[in-house]
């Protein structure tokens, strides 16, 4: 019967020195430095989403925009933002299907996203 009680108290004890170990400082400075690089990687992603959500809420002048700002456009391709920049300037953004630099369709899908500054 003490033979039954002597292998858990074993175990406990393992257990228990294995939790109180002191940490080596080079291990304690790699979780550090690891945990440091994640939480800013984390706030770069969270910076980026809200820089996207802002954007969202404005229109693209298209007689201003950068081509990778064209391309992130919806349905709109590299090539198509080429045209586009190379049609500017723009009295209105309807110019756009006036101009056969998009289709009526593409345009229909990004309209609300774009205006043009005078």
């Amino acid at each position: 019967m003490t033979r039954h009680l002597y292998i858990p108290a074993v175990l406990s004890l393992a257990m228990l020195a294995a939790c109180t170990q002191k940490q080596n400082p080079e291990d304690l400075k790699e979780k550090t430095a690891q945990a440091t690089a994640e939480a800013k990687q984390d706030a770069k992603a969270v910076a980026a989403g809200i820089r996207e959500g802002w954007n969202r809420n404005t229109s693209l002048d298209l007689n201003t925009a950068s081509k990778q700002q064209l391309a992130g456009l919806p349905g709109m391709t590299n090539e198509e933002a080429d045209r586009v920049i190379a049609g500017r300037p723009y009295e209105t953004p309807g110019d756009l299907v006036t101009r056969n630099i998009v289709s009526k369709s593409q345009y229909d899908q990004i309209s609300s996203h774009v205006t043009v500054k005078k």
